[in-house]
C-alpha cells in the first residue's frame, strides 16, 4: 500500500510564489500569494482543486499527492495571511485567492477548477466564489484592487471537506461565555462555566439554550466595543490596534457526546481536553486587530459566514464530513448542505477524523470518493 511519502515521489511538485493585486514582493523577496502546484508526473491535467485557508498553510496539503495519483492537479495555496490570523482582511484574500485561479487558468492551462474547501477553508472557499459570482466588497478596495475584484475567475466545482459553517460561528460555538472580563482570563461566571460539574456534562436543555445566547452575547459585546474602539481610534489618526482574545474551547460538544452525536472521542478537541486547552493561549482566533475582527469573527458584521455565500451557488457542490472530526460536527455538514444553493449537491458521511489521518486508509479512501465525484462532472 502506498503511503503519502510514497505518492509524494510518484508525483511532479512546482513551487509557486505571486504578488497579488495589492501586493507586491516584499523587501525580503517574498511573494504574499505562495503555493505548490502537485501533479501526476510528467503530466498536465486539464482538471485541478485548489484549497486556501484563513491562516493555516496549505501548500503541502495532504490532499494533494492522493488526488494528483488519480490524474487531477492539486494547487495547496496561501494567501498573505499565512500564519498572520490577526491581520486577516476577506477583501485581500480573495484578491490572493484570485492569484492563484488566475494562473491556474492561464498558465497551467486548467479547464476546470474545483475549490476545496477544508476545515475553516470551507467558508473562505465560499466567499471567494461568492466574490466572483457577484462582489459585494467594492466599497473596501480602489485601483487594481478594485478592478481585479470584478473579474476575479470562478470555481467550477465546490467541495466542503471537514468544514465550519463559517468563521463567526464556528468561533462563537467554541466561546466560553462564563467569561467576565475580557482582559482578564481568571474571573468567571460559575452559573455558565461549562466545566462546573454542577452545569454537567450531561448539560440540561435550559443550560444549552442559555449558554449558546450567552456565547452569541459574547460575541456582540466584543463587536460592540471594537466599532466603538475603532471609531475612537481613527479620530485620534490611529488606524487599528490588537487585542487577545481568551478562552475559545468551550463548546459544549467537546464534552457531551450526546449532543450532535457522532464517533468522536469525548471529552476532546483538538488541542487535547477541552478544559486545559480553554486555558491555554493557543486558542481560536486568540489575537485579533479590530478590523480583522469584523471582518472575520464577528456575527454581525464578518462576510466569512458559509450560509450567505453558499444561496449563491449554481454549480455542483459535494459536502464531505468524516464521522470522527472533533470540532466540526454532523449538523455543521447537514447545514451547509441545506444552505447550498445549487441543484446539483450531495452530502456524504463517512468515516473518518478531521484531517483523515486517524487511519491508513482514510485518505485513499475520500481521494477515491472526491476523485469519483468530480470525474462525472467534467
Amino acid at each position: 500500500m502506498l503511503n503519502d511519502s510514497d505518492l509524494i515521489a510518484k508525483a511532479d511538485r512546482l513551487y509557486l510564489g505571486l504578488p497579488s493585486p495589492t501586493a507586491g514582493v516584499g523587501p525580503t523577496g517574498a511573494h504574499p500569494c505562495q503555493g505548490v502546484y502537485v501533479t501526476p508526473k510528467g503530466k498536465k491535467p486539464k482538471t485541478a482543486f485548489i484549497a486556501s485557508h484563513y491562516n493555516s498553510d496549505f501548500t503541502e496539503h495532504y490532499m494533494g499527492p492522493h488526488l494528483a495519483a488519480h490524474g487531477y492537479g492539486f494547487l495547496g495555496w496561501n494567501t498573505r495571511f499565512r500564519g498572520a490570523e490577526d491581520k486577516f482582511l476577506l477583501e485581500q484574500a480573495v484578491l490572493d485567492i484570485g492569484a492563484g485561479m488566475r494562473w491556474l487558468r492561464e498558465e497551467a492551462g486548467v479547464e476546470t477548477i474545483v475549490l476545496l474547501g477544508n476545515s475553516g477553508g470551507g467558508s473562505l472557499m465560499a466567499a471567494y466564489q461568492a466574490e466572483a459570482i457577484s462582489p459585494s466588497l467594492g466599497d473596501l478596495l480602489t485601483g487594481p484592487g478594485l478592478d481585479a475584484l470584478h473579474t476575479l475567475p470562478k470555481g467550477d466545482l465546490y467541495i466542503s471537506f471537514n468544514a465550519h459553517q463559517g468563521r463567526p460561528q464556528v468561533l462563537t460555538s467554541y466561546l466560553d461565555p462564563s467569561v467576565v472580563d475580557e482582559w482578564d482570563p481568571v474571573p468567571t461566571d460559575e452559573s455558565l462555566n461549562p466545566f462546573n460539574p454542577d452545569n454537567g456534562p450531561s448539560y440540561s436543555e435550559e443550560f444549552i439554550t442559555r449558554y449558546r445566547k450567552a456565547q452569541r452575547d459574547r460575541n456582540q459585546r466584543i463587536t460592540d466595543w471594537a466599532k466603538a474602539e475603532l471609531k475612537r481610534l481613527n479620530a485620534a489618526g490611529i488606524p487599528d490596534r490588537l487585542f487577545p482574545l481568551y478562552r475559545s474551547w468551550a463548546d459544549l460538544r467537546f464534552m457531551d457526546g450526546s449532543l450532535d452525536p457522532s464517533d468522536r472521542e469525548t471529552p476532546m478537541c483538538y488541542f487535547g481536553d477541552p478544559e486545559t486547552a480553554n486555558r491555554t493561549a493557543p486558542g481560536l482566533g486568540r489575537a485579533n486587530t479590530l478590523k480583522t475582527w469584523l471582518s472575520m469573527w464577528s456575527l454581525e458584521t464578518s462576510k466569512c459566514q458559509g450560509g450567505e455565500q453558499l444561496a449563491t451557488f449554481n454549480m455542483p457542490c459535494l459536502v464531505v464530513q468524516g464521522s470522527s472530526d472533533l470540532g466540526v460536527f454532523p449538523s455543521d455538514a447537514e447545514q451547509i448542505f441545506e444552505n447550498i444553493g445549487s441543484e446539483d449537491k450531495e452530502l456524504q458521511m463517512i468515516k473518518g477524523s478531521h484531517y483523515f489521518n486517524g487511519g491508513p486508509d482514510e485518505r485513499k479512501d475520500v481521494a477515491a470518493l472526491v476523485s469519483d465525484w468530480v470525474a462525472k462532472r467534467q
